[in-house]
């Protein structure tokens, strides 16, 4: 039995970590809402298309095609932005200081939204962002809400970044994540919040394996009352 796994919550808690190594531990695909965010905000960036102008907005979302593609010799997931591969500049500061703005307009939304649920029809995935088991999948199965002190989400970041070759300050990072977190939990369109019946897991002190150990254990206990549910001993 395969089901729909939504991984929420603020921006660099690592829930794209814990939700890549579930969907591999679990044999799911893998699905980064946030770099498909990004990939809009570069295109937009690079075609310098106002946020005010709604007719551009539409017009630049007609010429938009996005995927995601296995490197075979990484086995790394990478975004692909019109046949492009965008991973890296997706992940610069020019990018992560946009893409908060980006993701209220409406038109976006609508239009990634209808995307992500169209890759999660047949079930089998595990899906990461702000608004996943609210909005694009609020029957999933699972509904888990990452979160982490705010300290801590921004040291990550700041050596996230360093490993990455990006100069910056731990103090640009900590206003960065201030500025996300405020659009991101206030915006009138799918504010980032948690889920009724999400569970939250706060990893601030947990290492990558025992978060990934415990949202093991809560896709098993799910599958199981699930298949006990279709199935009921006799």
């Amino acid at each position: 039995m395969k089901i729909i796994i939504a991984v929420d919550g603020f921006a660099s808690t690592g829930k794209s970590t814990l939700a890549r190594q579930l969907a591999q531990k679990m044999g799911y695909t893998y699905i980064d809402t946030g770099a498909m965010y990004r990939a809009v905000t570069l295109y937009f960036l690079d075609n310098t298309i106002s946020l005010k102008n709604k007719n551009q907005i539409e017009e630049a979302l007609l010429q938009i095609e996005l995927a995601f593609m296995q490197q075979k010799h990484t086995g790394k997931q990478i975004t692909l932005l019109n046949g492009l591969n965008v991973e890296e500049p997706i992940r610069s500061f020019r990018v992560s200081n946009f893409v908060s703005e980006v993701s209220t307009l409406k038109q976006v939304r609508t239009f990634l939204v209808k995307q992500q649920q169209q890759m999660g029809a047949q079930k089998g995935i595990v899906m990461d962002g702000r608004d996943i088991g609210t909005v694009v999948f609020p029957q999933a199965e699972l509904k888990l809400f990452i979160t982490a002190q705010p300290k801590v989400r921004a040291e990550r970041r700041f050596y996230e970044m360093k490993e990455m070759g990006i100069v910056t300050t731990l103090q640009e990072v900590e206003k960065n994540l201030q500025h996300r977190d405020t659009i991101d939990t206030t915006r009138t369109i799918s504010p980032l919040k948690k889920a009724a019946d999400a569970v939250v897991i706060d990893n601030s002190h947990l290492t990558i394996d025992e978060q990934l150990d415990r949202a093991m254990q809560l896709a098993k206990q799910v599958i199981l009352s699930l298949t006990n549910k279709a199935h009921p001993p006799h």
